[in-house]
């Protein structure tokens, strides 16, 4: 059964951290490039990071320096780790799996920045 479950959003300061995790199950995980996106209320739904099956890394300009995302193919699971969170960094975030014209996302966990 495919399933792509996000976790570690939360509530942080400006200036904090947080790290998110997609723990992917129901697919071959390592062939699938892996992404997050972000849906802050009343925009369009944005790519924030990308990671392909060979490791290559791409970033929103926005989030260029401050956040990293990684992949462990041994435990099917994807991350992004967001450091100097501004309250701009406030949406949903999901996850995302794509491999030629299959196209797989997660439900999303809320990142709030706010003092």
């Amino acid at each position: 059964q495919l399933q792509l479950v996000e976790s570690g959003g939360g509530l942080v300061q400006p200036g904090g951290s947080l790290r998110l995790s997609c723990a992917v199950s129901g697919i071959i995980f390592s062939s699938y490039t892996m992404a997050w996106y972000r849906q802050a209320p009343g925009k369009q739904r944005e790519s924030v990071a990308t990671i392909t099956t060979g490791d290559s890394e791409h970033y929103a300009d926005s989030v260029k320096g401050r956040f990293t995302i990684s992949r462990d193919n041994a435990k099917n699971t994807a991350y992004l780790q967001m450091n100097s969170l501004e309250p701009e960094d406030t949406a949903v975030y999901y996850c995302n799996a794509v491999r030629n014209r299959l196209n797989f996302w997660g439900q999303g966990t809320q990142v709030t920045v706010s003092s």
